[in-house]
This record gives C-alpha cells, structure tokens and sequence, in this order.
C-alpha cells in the first residue's frame, strides 16, 4: 500500500532532514519560565539530539520588561502583550506558565485558533476549563500537553497516557501537594503545631503568602482531576472531586497517628468501582511502613494500581522551577517530533480518544467506605467499653482501641481504629459519640488507607 513520505527522510534512502528549530512562545517569564528558558539553553544539544531538531523561544511575556530583558538577552522579542505572543506568526508552540483561569484560558484558545500547539503547568486552567481547551485543540488539530501541571518533575501524565494503557486502572493514589507535605513532615518531625509548620514553609519558599489553595487541598484536587480524566477514560470533573485540607489538623493527631503505627499525610485518591468513582482529596492516616508514608519533606510520590501491572510508584520534586521545566520540556521535545503526523495518530489528551470518554458517576460522601481513626476525649476510664458498644450499635466495627500515651490532666484521649464502614454511619456514630456526657470533648475522625495491591 503507498503511503505518502514521511517529510523527515529524503527519498534516496532515507536519510535524515535537517528540520527548522521549533519555535516557541512563552507568557510568563517567572520561576518556572526562567527555569524553562535556563534548561533550554544549558542543555540544548542534548535536546536537539532526542528531539530531532532544536528547539527555540523566539517571543516571550512578562510584567516586567526589564526582568525578563535579562533573562532571555537581546535575540527574543520580548512584549507585555499576552496576545501578541499568543497570536505571534512566527512562534509554533505556546507556552503558559503564567497561572491563573481567567486570562490564561484566552490566550491558550487564542493559540489554538491560530493553528498553535500549546504547552502548560497550569493545573487550575485545564481543571477549570480543560473540557473546553481539548475540544478546541481537536477542532483545530493541535495538541495540548500539560505534564508539567502534575507532580512537575514526575511523568506520571506519560506514564497514565503511554506506560500503563495496556491495564484497566483500580485506583490512583498520591501526594501531590509540596508544600502540605513540607507542613505535615515538620508536624511529625518537629512536633511543631499547624501555625507553626505553615510559618516556616513560607519563610522557606514552600508556600506563599496567601496559601490557601494548597493547605484546604484546592491545588491537590485539581491535580487529580486531571489523573482521574486519564486514568478512567472520563472528561476532566473538577467540581465533583471532595476536598478536605490539613487546616483542621491538629498536632495531637500526628502525635496519636504515630503511637498507633501510622503517619498522616494529605492524600488525593482516585477509585474505580461498579457504581461510580470516588474522588476526593483528605488527610489520611498511613501505615507507617507504606511506601508512600516516607515521602516526606516537600516531594511527591504517587502510586497507580493496574490489572496487569500491578503497582507502580511514582516519586520526585513536586515543585521547583527546574523540575517543572523538565516537564514543560519534556511536552516540548514530544510536540518538536509530530511533523507527519496526523492529530488522529497522536497520543490523545486523555489517554483516551475523544469519542471513547465516558462520565462516571461520582460516590458521594456518605457511601464512601473506609476504615477510620477516631480520637474520643473522656472523663475515666470505664467509657471505653461504652464507646465500643455504641460503635458497635451504629455498624461502625471496631479493630482497636487503646489510650494516649502520656496524657497527664484534663480529659483522657480515647484512640479507635475501625475496619471498613460507610462514611455516613462514622458521621452518625460520631454525633451519637458527642451526646454522651462521659465524652468531655469534640470528637476527631480522619479516614485510614492501606494502599494494597
């Protein structure tokens, strides 16, 4: 059968074309697109040899001139005109490393109606408004790539995408948040409490000034929208996902976790079932000896669970303008090597094609079955068994129970671990708990996963 020349090769044996340099226009010349435009030149031979051919900024985006002047130097138009990059004829690939939803999302489809592939680290953006953008990029027969946008310096996008699409994905699970997992390792580590742990992450760079959308898990629950989309072949759904940040925590739940052989770490799951999937971000009790209970510091680990592959662990920089270049380049390096090739031959956005996405339906809070870690605050000591048999009454199974070490004055703190129950009959179990008048304080419940193969 004929097929057209690939326009890499001559036809006298098939020898390599030099190709012209990819061109590439960049909003945004902060951490990460310094970052991007440092990698790019320190390593740029490297990356014309894997890539096929070189790879260039020619056009870059910034607030302030006179910075991105000099980090980019004298041969690439510099303007503070988002459009104009975006738009830009000469410029082949855009990339967005500015943030945000708003005006972000208007460049990118501005890119893309010009004919211009683009590259993000913009979680928020695709989380948001990811539907919209593939559709947009299909019509126009661009590719949108997003490595960067997840566990920066980890290919998890690639391996979801590429790796594993031999398995029917059970579950993913994983700490994708630096800077949480910087606050609960110090937590642990340096008994320090909740205000304390945050106050050092920002004085070392962890977290910013304004946190929020990392500590009430905002920034985790985009993330895993966006493995949930490529791990179960469904559209991107940001709004269903449950989120519970690491505000609430206390040090004396750290303290508790580890007396019972667990550490506590904010985790973003996603799970297939019958009826649905679950998709939720929440501190959760860990075995101390799980694999993901040593990522510590501000790293990210991640584990997948397949069919055929079993599980896979994922682990690296969660953060960091070098290792987010490494996969803004990384998508790059991917987009330089598509001359040839048709937009109905290349690795879809979703890890699966657009006419094979199905919604799933999302569990909801009170279905969602786990064991649980409850912290009972009492007068004496005789409650235990009365907590137990109330347990008991509300299908809530026990496995164990036991004191806080070193509790001296006040109330004595009652530890339980359950098997697995429903979360709304913990939440019923947990109000009846509250009632009782040898319980001298609120009660504390945090979810308890094992993480098994």
């Amino acid at each position: 059968m004929y097929r057209d020349p690939d326009p890499r090769f001559d036809s006298l044996g098939g020898h390599p074309v030099a190709l012209r340099p990819l061109r590439v226009g960049m909003i945004g010349i902060g951490t990460v697109g310094a970052g991007t435009f440092r990698v790019l030149a320190r390593n740029q031979a490297e990356i014309a040899a894997r890539a096929g051919r070189g790879i260039e900024v020619v056009a870059v985006c910034a607030r302030n001139l006179a910075r991105a002047l000099a980090v980019v130097g004298q041969g690439v138009a510099i303007t503070n005109d988002p459009m104009q990059v975006a738009t830009h004829p000469e410029v082949d690939v855009l990339v967005e490393v500015a943030g945000g939803t708003g005006p972000a999302r208007d460049w990118v489809l501005a890119a893309i109606a010009h004919g211009k592939h683009v590259v993000t680290a913009n979680k928020a953006l695709l989380a948001v408004h990811g539907t919209e953008i593939f559709a947009a990029a299909r019509q126009h027969g661009v590719a949108v790539a997003y490595e960067g946008a997840v566990a920066v310096s980890i290919p998890i996008i690639k391996a979801l995408r590429e790796g594993l699409t031999a398995n029917r994905i059970g579950w993913v699970a994983g700490i994708v948040n630096g800077t949480t997992n910087f606050i609960l390792s110090q937590m642990r580590d340096q008994g320090l409490d909740f205000a304390q742990a945050l106050a050092k992450a920002q004085a070392l760079g962890y977290a910013e000034a304004d946190p929020a959308f990392d500590i009430e898990g905002t920034d985790a629950a985009h993330k895993l929208a966006l493995l949930a989309a490529n791990a179960f072949g469904t559209p991107v759904n940001f709004a269903e996902v449950q989120v519970q940040g690491i505000t609430a925590l206390h040090r004396l739940d750290v303290a508790c976790a580890e007396q019972l052989g667990y550490r506590i770490k904010l985790l973003a799951m996603a799970w297939r079932h019958e009826g649905g999937v679950e998709l939720r971000v929440q501190p959760a009790l860990l075995p101390a000896t799980h694999l993901l209970a040593q990522v510590n510091g501000s790293m990210n680990g991640i584990l997948v669970h397949g069919d055929a592959s079993g599980l896979t662990l994922y682990y690296g920089a969660g953060a960091g303008a070098e290792p987010t270049a490494s996969a803004v380049i990384a998508d790059l390096v991917d987009l330089a090597r598509l001359d040839g090739t048709h937009p109905a031959q290349r690795v879809p956005h979703l890890a699966f094609h657009a006419h094979a996405l199905q919604a799933l339906p999302v569990l909801p809070h009170a279905d969602i079955c786990t064991r649980h870690y409850l912290r009972v605050p009492v007068h004496h000591a005789r409650c235990m068994a009365a907590v137990g048999r109330l347990l008991a009454e509300q299908s809530v199974p026990v496995e164990r129970m036991e004191w806080m070490h070193g509790t001296t004055g006040g109330a004595r703190q009652l530890l339980v671990l359950t098997y697995a129950a429903p979360q709304g009959c913990v939440d019923r179990a947990l109000h009846t708990l509250q009632s009782l008048p040898e319980v001298a304080g609120p009660c504390v419940q945090w979810r308890v996963e094992l993480l098994a193969g």
